[in-house]
């Protein structure tokens, strides 16, 4: 209908005015219903999504809700489809509909059946290459390696020539969001093989002609010192790799010195900073600072699960005057590194700064504006839970090993959906495996997940070992004091000072202790982290960063699920005060069960600290191979720690930030410096 001509391309023109002049609005589009009379006909469905998608991304649109099992790429449409189609979407010609009509019924069915297409091996040699690394595979790829050096002449030339093309358009592709990161990393995995297969050839020429090839920039990465958390830096460096920049990894753990001695020796453009544990977060700002003091004007990029724009902005960018930014995930990464290397470098990281001083003095505001109970009003207004349900008494106290524990009897406790995230694939697991945008390539990476899970079970690739324990217990104001054999111990918690209404409590993990005594705190501690650092090292040596990302993301997986497993066990059998328990896996991730097991570092107790009682108390570095970095961090770092609170009336809670009351008051109680207990709770403090 002449009515309906317009459609698409008053969708896409809307899109573009809409982020041209509310640049805060999002724009989403049902891409789906674009090809809904072509139902059956998925060949030229998956096409005309394809079209809209590419059409409408370049006009703005931030999302699309299509089937990516339908999906394909935008460059491999034929020709004359795409321009049939494109017809239609962008109202080009009148009888475009009669036109894109007649193509499809002679392709109908098309795309019904697949199997496997192997005539991308009739193409030309640079064709085949990019066909490898765009899908992943690297079958053929020594094979068109050794083809295109017999072609061009030397290893350099396919090196600068077909496969730095090819993972152009890799790069290009997951910019535009038409890749996801699990593609990307395989995509890598295609390039290291044919670098292999190219570099003995390579250094022999390289020597003789003292040629090298062309970088776009030299990075270096690093774990940032007292923290050994690094999957996230590992893709970063991976999807910087796909991209051609020259990526320098230290590591975990690089003291800052380090990390700057590294810079200057090796002449790079920018530095990357990665942490998990909060500590993490003042190593990062006492680095800037030192870059600072040092001379240092190259880019800093900060990047790590506790970090944030707000944190890199009000701490981070007062001590460094050079280009500074905060990366959220990876698929940010390889353009914020390109404007900071290219010729709009200054005007982006002023645009930057200029944004950052913004937040900055918005986060001024509301600090000023925030008010605080002092510390005696906060312990005045506790939570008082009704301990006549308090549980009763374990069977018997003492801490109790775990070791060699089965690894099947883990499998059904994963927790799938942390999993998908570690990938930058967003969704709630399983739905995210139909999900419109990213359903395809969760299957995909699902699958591989299963296959990888099987043979780190059957094989034994890794070991999971445990300790819990259980202590008699009393409330002492914020105090939780244990019986141990050696003596009465203390965990020390803090206390939620934000604000309240009348009559609402301020929280601290303390309140859930009966202040009477005859209570009980249980500790835990797990890891399946060892053997992962070997076979992980072992697959990168083979330079397949997919099953290296792959393992560490399951060997995460799978702690959580010793952490679930074993609370599961405590409840029912080991502690009992729910035996009579019966909740799905699903009901266990919703922790619909009774009690809590908060773990140091996290919201309710951010106090990392609490780690070395928790360890010593346990023995845990005996019985679990693990053990604390400086900065409190577990290592093997497929690692859980924490408490067992059982009252029914238990619940999660967030401390947020706190007045400086109760830092002085803390530290008396710790028995530390008040400096170093603000360091250790800078985090906290308003």
């Amino acid at each position: 209908m002449d009515e309906h001509r317009r459609n698409a391309l008053d969708f896409f023109e809307a899109t573009a005015w809409i982020k041209a002049n509310l640049p805060g609005a999002k724009v989403s589009g049902g891409v789906s219903n674009v090809s809904f009379s072509f139902r059956g006909n998925d060949h030229v469905r998956e096409a005309m999504h394809a079209c809209f998608l590419y059409h409408g991304i370049r006009h703005g649109m931030d999302m699309g809700i299509v089937n990516p099992g339908q999906l394909v790429v935008y460059e491999q449409i034929e020709a004359e489809l795409r321009d049939r189609i494109e017809d239609v979407l962008l109202d080009r010609r009148d009888d475009a509909t009669e036109r894109l009509l007649a193509y499809a019924e002679d392709v109908k069915g098309a795309g019904q059946v697949r199997q496997k297409d192997e005539s991308w091996r009739e193409l030309p040699i640079d064709a085949r290459i990019e066909h490898s690394l765009v899908n992943g595979l690297d079958a053929y790829v020594e094979q068109d390696a050794e083809e295109a050096m017999k072609a061009l002449g030397s290893p350099l030339s396919v090196i600068e020539g077909p496969l730095m093309r090819g993972m152009n358009v890799v790069g290009d592709l997951f910019g535009a969001g038409k890749m996801f990161l699990p593609q990307v990393v395989k995509s890598a995995r295609v390039m290291k093989r044919a670098v292999a297969w190219l570099e003995p050839h390579f250094a022999a020429e390289s020597a003789a002609a003292g040629t090298a090839p062309r970088k776009q920039g030299k990075i270096l990465l690093a774990t940032v010192k007292g923290d050994v958390h690094d999957i996230g830096k590992n893709i970063v460096g991976v999807v910087l790799q796909c991209n051609n920049f020259e990526v320098i990894d230290l590591g975990v753990m690089v003291p800052p010195q380090k990390i700057l001695d590294a810079a200057r020796e090796q002449g790079v453009d920018a530095i990357g900073l990665s942490g998990l544990i909060t500590p993490s977060l003042d190593e990062m700002v006492f680095l800037a600072s030192e870059m600072q003091r040092q001379g240092f004007t190259i880019p800093l990029l900060i990047g790590g699960a506790t970090t944030s724009r707000a944190h890199t902005a009000v701490k981070i960018q007062p001590v460094y005057h050079g280009p500074l930014v905060h990366v959220n995930d990876a698929s940010r990464a390889v353009p914020v590194v390109q404007k900071l290397l290219s010729s709009e470098s200054a005007d982006y990281s002023a645009e930057v700064r200029a944004d950052y001083e913004r937040l900055r003095e918005q986060y001024a505001s509301r600090s000023a504006e925030r008010r605080f109970a002092g510390i005696d009003q906060a312990r005045a207004q506790r939570y008082v839970p009704d301990f006549s349900a308090k549980p009763a008494a374990p069977a018997q106290y003492g801490v109790f090993p775990l070791r060699d524990y089965p690894l099947e009897d883990l499998v059904p406790y994963i927790d799938w959906t942390p999993f998908f995230q570690a990938w930058d694939l967003h969704g709630k697991y399983p739905r995210i495996l139909t999900d419109e945008v990213v359903g395809a390539q969760a299957r995909s990476l699902f699958d591989d997940a299963q296959i990888m899970l099987r043979q780190i079970v059957a094989e034994k690739w890794i070991t999971a070992h445990g300790v819990y324990g259980f202590f008699p217990a009393r409330q002492d104001g914020d105090d939780i004091a244990v019986q141990t054999p050696q003596g009465e111990r203390r965990f020390l918690t803090l206390r939620q000072q934000g604000q309240k209404a009348d009559g609402q409590p301020y929280l601290a993990l303390a309140d859930f202790i009966d202040p009477a005594g005859q209570d009980t705190l249980g500790l835990f501690a797990v890891t399946t982290g060892h053997g992962v650092d070997e076979r992980t090292q072992a697959f990168k040596d083979a330079n397949d960063d997919y099953r290296a990302l792959m393992l560490q993301a399951l060997a995460d997986r799978l702690a959580e699920a010793f952490a679930e497993r074993l609370h599961h066990r405590v409840r029912t059998e080991f502690w009992g005060y729910a035996s009579g328990e019966a909740l799905s896996n699903d009901a266990l991730i919703a922790e619909e069960y009774q009690g809590i097991r908060p773990a140091p570092g996290y919201p309710a107790c951010p106090d990392h600290l609490e780690k070395d009682l928790l360890f010593e108390l346990l023995d845990a570095e005996h019985h679990t191979g693990l053990h604390l970095t400086e900065s409190k961090a577990m290592y093997p770092t497929a690692a859980v720690s924490g408490y067992y609170f059982a009252h029914p009336e238990a619940k999660y809670f967030g401390l947020a930030k706190i007045d400086r009351d109760q830092i002085a008051d803390y530290a008396t109680r710790r028995g530390i410096p008040l400096a170093e207990a603000e360091r250790w709770l800078n985090p906290l403090i308003n």
